[in-house]
């Protein structure tokens, strides 16, 4: 059992399965060995130091470049089987550490409230950090998904890089800054990332079936990337607001985390949405100005920060009824005729 488990949160079944589960399957011994996953203990948790996550991101980088250099002169290589195992266990992953994060945001939103819930130090707890480093271990599985792309010799987007790299780095600086408001981005995205990761696996499995949700996909990724936006910048805007302008501006307290941490998250996101939308002006200028083309336009942009699989692989996820194969020919087609090739 895991050694917070009954003591703090006693009314937290689902928890408490999968301790006991894990507890009893790996014994206690081999769970003692998991404490520097469980807790976040810079030097000792993987990918906890400046050195760790640079280099392995560095290594992601090289691996691309050697990779696209390898495959130049090769066949593509399609890995079906690994591909779906891939989206199969993302998707049941992400699912799994969801509905335990939901469990433990629900009660102390419905006790404090919405602002404690993001800002007050207490909302940083043991468990929500546990599953903070499961979802920011995530980040490093989830950059196989260019990989694939690579080994597939599709083109990559430097959006998709991007943000894969540097969502890893995110993760990091937000566990190291202690930010009591990142449950709100991770559950956001783990939802997505269910449902994403999910249709993958589902039309490479069974190609030509169509999802009948697809459309709604898309609308939630755009969603998902408003809030994010809205909520962080509300929690930056809190933290400044309470500590140097108290007295001047409006505030209903400060929020937790360093000023590093907040700074980043800010910046990183209002840096995604610039790209986006300079993907989207890029693509929509360059192609149908329809109301259909700018649907495929805005859902191919939002594929490119919350997939990372770009035009020409997985299918794309319209927000029309054609098909999701259909769909993504005419994306790969405007993009030749536009002005340059992708980034």
């Amino acid at each position: 059992m895991f050694p917070w488990t009954r003591a703090q949160h006693a009314r937290q079944p689902i928890w408490d399965f999968v301790s006991s589960t894990l507890t009893k399957s790996l014994g206690p011994a081999n769970v003692k060995r998991l404490d520097p996953v469980l807790r976040w203990t810079p030097g000792r948790s993987p990918f906890s130091t400046h050195v760790a996550v640079t280099s392995t991101i560095g290594g992601y980088l090289l691996a691309l470049y050697v990779g696209q250099r390898l495959m130049k002169n090769r066949k593509p290589m399609q890995l079906k089987p690994l591909f779906m195992l891939h989206n199969a266990l993302l998707s049941g992953a992400s699912l799994l550490v969801l509905v335990l994060m939901i469990e433990q945001v629900a009660p102390i939103y419905l006790r404090d409230g919405f602002f404690a819930a993001i800002c007050a130090q207490s909302s940083w707890t043991p468990q929500l950090v546990t599953l903070y480093i499961f979802n920011y271990l995530f980040k490093y599985w989830e950059l196989l998904d260019t990989l694939f792309l690579v080994v597939k010799k599709k083109p990559l987007q430097f959006l998709h890089v991007f943000h894969h790299a540097a969502t890893a780095t995110l993760c990091y600086t937000q566990l190291n800054g202690r930010t009591s408001v990142s449950w709100v981005p991770i559950t956001l995205n783990l939802t997505v990332h269910v449902l994403m990761y999910y249709y993958y696996f589902a039309t490479t499995a069974m190609p030509g079936r169509k999802i009948w949700w697809k459309r709604y996909l898309t609308a939630m990724q755009i969603t998902q990337f408003v809030v994010d936006v809205v909520v962080i910048y509300f929690a930056t805007y809190s933290y400044f607001a309470a500590t140097y302008f108290s007295t001047s501006l409006p505030t209903m307290g400060s929020c937790a985390g360093t000023e590093g941490a907040a700074l980043f998250g800010a910046s990183l996101l209002t840096s995604y949405l610039f790209l986006f939308i300079a993907f989207y002006q890029r693509t929509y200028k360059s192609g149908d100005k329809s109301l259909k083309g700018r649907a495929r336009s805005a859902s191919n942009a939002i594929e490119q920060i919350s997939a990372g699989f770009g035009p020409g692989d997985a299918p794309s996820l319209p927000i029309g009824n054609s098909s999701a194969v259909d769909s993504a020919a005419p994306v790969e087609r405007r993009s030749a005729k536009g002005k340059g090739k992708a980034l």
